[in-house]
């Protein structure tokens, strides 16, 4: 049995949209890699609701999966003014585009999907603090027959 860190870890963005949700089309976009990532916090992945039928003449409650979402996922990133990738999510954070995001891990795959980036505070902290801040994903579907999110499995 393997496991592994998520050291190596890229995440990046591009304001395209694949031409096909497949990994072929994901792969033949330019993603900006972001730099000075510390945690990439959850990965997205479905998210159902609970939906609950409670009929007056039974004492049982009925379960079932309802509707779905994708979820979201928030980073912390080290401030860095030069990096281009950051440059990006700052025009990603005032723009409403749903933007394409790439997970990538030599050990542990490639995942693609579709998020909007929300932004989120940024903290100088105190002289033995990096300066930081949280950028939120909110990961949506693509359409009603596919929810966009691609898994590769590593070479």
């Amino acid at each position: 049995m393997a496991v592994f860190t998520s050291a190596g870890t890229t995440f990046g963005i591009s304001a395209s949209a694949p031409a096909t949700y497949d990994s072929t089309g994901y792969a033949a976009l330019t993603f900006t890699t972001v730099g000075e990532i510390s945690d990439l916090g959850e990965i997205p992945s479905r998210i159902y609701e609970l939906v609950t039928w409670q009929p007056i003449n039974e004492r049982g409650m009925r379960k079932a999966k309802g509707g779905y979402q994708i979820g979201s996922q928030t980073i912390t990133i080290g401030i860095d003014p030069d990096d281009a990738g950051q440059t990006l999510l700052d025009t990603a954070t005032s723009s409403d585009t749903v933007y394409s995001v790439k997970i990538a891990n030599t050990n542990l795959g490639t995942i693609y999907a579709r998020a909007l980036i929300m932004g989120g505070p940024k903290s100088y902290g105190d002289v033995n603090t990096i300066a930081t801040r949280q950028i939120t994903l909110e990961y949506t579907i693509v359409s009603q027959t596919s929810d966009g999110i691609v898994f590769v499995d590593p070479a």
